[in-house]
């Protein structure tokens, strides 16, 4: 075994894959400009630190479980001129998630409001915050299954580490006793501890009739709203946008 081998081999075994594999075209590049042995062995260490970043946050996104990915600079804030753009960037530096304060985006369906829920997301797991999405017809399908098998403060536990928890698509379907005292759950379990992220066609008046239970509406609105941030969107569907400039759609429309 030559001694570059050996050295390659080593790095492998202290699982410094990436500095194995760039190896020997960093030693090539080194001898070819000169480079001190110090400035050799930082270029190959700095390659094998930013792939261990690379793989961190595609494993802590993965564990996210978004729907799909969408940054800030893709949502069109031209389109919807309610929002304030400046401000939702600042949201974006994350520092409400160190007061675990929450954010809220009202409106109705189409506007944007999971995109900029993703969007959030990403932002928060690029700057190394645990997140976790979910839709509330799945988080009550889950908890529910939890509770009739006994073991619902294990599976809460899922919802309560990350430092953010997304609740998507609030107010789409009717919630049960069962259901309404899950959620409140979740939400009471978060209170002053985590970051909730939430959507909601539904405005906070409507919540008593959604949770078929006005108290609980309120002990749960209360808890979410005490610190927070409530974005309310109003304006067009962008899924109906291209249908509207083609004519296919024949007036305008209200949305997420």
């Amino acid at each position: 075994m030559t001694e570059l081998e050996q050295v390659r081999h080593r790095l492998e075994e202290l699982g410094l894959q990436r500095a194995s594999e760039l190896l020997d075209a960093r030693l090539k590049a080194a001898q070819n400009n000169q480079s001190t042995y110090l400035a050799f062995l930082g270029d190959l260490l700095d390659a094998e630190l930013s792939e261990r970043k690379r793989r961190n946050l595609e494993v802590r996104t993965k564990l996210a479980r978004l729907p799909y990915r969408k940054s800030l600079d893709e949502f069109d804030f031209s389109f919807q001129p309610s929002l304030d753009a400046r401000f939702i960037r600042e949201l974006a530096t994350m520092a409400f998630v160190q007061r675990n304060e929450n954010l809220i985006f009202l409106g109705p369906p189409g506007v944007g409001k999971t995109h900029l829920a993703v969007a959030m997301a990403i932002e928060a797991i690029a700057k190394g915050l645990s997140v976790y999405f979910v839709s509330l017809t799945h988080l009550i399908e889950d908890l529910r299954k939890a509770y009739e098998e006994n073991r619902l403060d294990k599976r809460l536990r899922i919802y309560v580490r990350p430092r953010i928890l997304v609740i998507d698509e609030v107010g789409y379907l009717p919630l049960d006793s069962l259901a309404a005292n899950l959620f409140f759950q979740v939400v009471s379990a978060r209170y002053e501890r985590g970051s909730i992220l939430l959507t909601s066609n539904k405005s906070f008046g409507e919540w008593g009739e959604l949770l078929g239970d006005p108290i609980l509406a309120t002990a749960v609105l209360d808890r979410l709203l005490h610190h927070s941030h409530v974005i309310n969107i109003r304006g067009n569907s962008y899924r109906l946008r291209e249908k509207m400039k083609s004519g296919a759609y024949g007036g305008s429309s209200e949305s997420e």
